[in-house]
């Protein structure tokens, strides 16, 4: 039952993505920074941590060419940004202690890697002319502080989420 309790969770996490924007007004600060909710990363990095480490780089795997082809014109890019960057994430977590704190703190990183990452790539196809310091004032910034409100209201339920689903699975 929690199986599909997750993957519900994981589709809703994409769809409030896009809702959440539509509903966040738009001269909020001033009007000129881009805010980019990452959910659905979090949700997934999360569940890698706590849950099945295969299964949430399989999500990243599918999530990612979901994300292209619904929200991005160029195709490719979350679908090989996601499961890299969980991967890298689960890699570097069993380094750390899984605890609350160093997860979410490796989360942010996680999603500064990805906006990198795309903000690079759309960089070197020439669709984008804004230089990395305007990049990192108007979008990874503003975006970084969204997330991290998400990550401080969903964490522990997703600890907790997460830990009993691999409970069941040990089961």
């Amino acid at each position: 039952m929690r199986k599909v309790l997750i993957g519900c969770l994981i589709s809703f996490m994409f769809i409030l993505e896009s809702v959440f924007l539509e509903l966040l007004p738009t001269d909020l600060f001033g009007g000129n920074l881009i805010f980019v909710p990452y959910f659905l990363l979090i949700t997934i990095l999360f569940f890698s941590v706590y849950g099945n480490r295969n299964v949430g780089v399989i999500y990243g795997f599918v999530f990612g060419l979901l994300f292209d082809i619904v929200y991005t014109e160029i195709l490719g890019i979350y679908f090989f940004a996601f499961p890299f960057i969980i991967y890298i994430f689960n890699k570097l977590m069993k380094i750390f202690h899984s605890n609350i704190v160093v997860v979410s703190v490796m989360c942010l990183l996680a999603v500064s890697a990805l906006e990198i990452i795309v903000y690079q790539v759309i960089k070197v196809i020439n669709l984008t002319t804004i230089d990395f310091a305007n990049f990192l004032h108007l979008r990874l910034f503003p975006s970084l502080g969204l997330n991290l409100i998400f990550i401080v209201i969903v964490a522990y339920p997703y600890k907790r989420l997460f830990e009993k689903y691999a409970a069941e699975l040990k089961e």
